[in-house]
């Protein structure tokens, strides 16, 4: 047989057994989904200790696997579903079970180091470790409205750009806009800290809001420092 058209029905054959990998994930996801009952906020039981466990296993962090589908465990659905663009209700029924059973993770748009990445098309706060993504976390950047406050007018967005933490608070702040819970200050008066309203759309004056427990996270774990580099896009 003529050497070339071996080597090409040999790459054909490997691809088609790849393609064939692929769906085979696909279909034992699918499967696995189709055994899970629907579960949200208030949900308790072995299936919802099973979810915490898949969602901290691939980085979407939701604390302790106790059981109990409450508010972190809702934010930690909100981010999946935001990173594989499907409906973001908090609700985990077959498409979401069919991505949590994946046990896959969407990468940084960066490449190695050690940063906080915050996307704004997704609404996802990402914590980039060397070569992985750790963490990626529901956020609520800007809304882009235009407010008003300390004598002057601002249009209310996160700016895109390459930024450092220059300075933080170690508890609550509380000013004309509101309170914000341990800010982390890495634009002017822009920070990523806590809130008590972390909504699955950009709704903020400007900063990065996480959930309270998503906050003491990553400051705890050492994530979020001074001197951390923040890239928005």
């Amino acid at each position: 047989m003529n050497t070339s058209i071996a080597r090409r029905q040999a790459l054909g054959g490997a691809a088609a057994v790849g393609a064939l990998a692929v769906v085979g994930v696909a279909t034992a996801g699918s499967a696995e989904a189709a055994t899970r009952p629907t579960v949200q906020y208030g949900s308790r039981g072995s299936s919802v200790t099973y979810l915490q466990q898949r969602l901290n296993a691939v980085g979407y962090w939701c604390g302790a696997a106790d059981g109990v589908f409450g508010g972190q465990t809702q934010q930690a659905v909100f981010a999946l579903q935001k990173a594989w663009s499907l409906v973001r209700d908090g609700i985990v029924g077959p498409l979401t079970w069919t991505r949590v059973a994946s046990n896959t993770r969407r990468p940084a748009r960066y490449g190695y180091g050690h940063r906080i990445e915050i996307d704004k098309s997704r609404q996802l706060l990402l914590v980039v470790w060397g070569s992985t993504v750790r963490y990626t976390l529901n956020t609520s950047t800007g809304a882009n409205k235009p407010f008003y406050a300390w004598g002057r007018w601002y249009d209310g967005r996160t700016p895109s750009g390459k930024f450092t933490v220059r300075s933080h608070v170690n508890g609550w702040q509380t000013g004309a806009l509101g309170s914000m819970y341990k800010p982390y200050y890495f634009n002017g008066g822009i920070a990523v800290h806590g809130s008590t309203s972390v909504p699955t759309y950009n709704a903020s004056h400007g900063c990065c809001r996480l959930s309270l427990a998503a906050q003491d996270k990553l400051i705890g774990s050492g994530y979020l420092v001074n001197g951390r580099q923040v890239y928005v896009y």
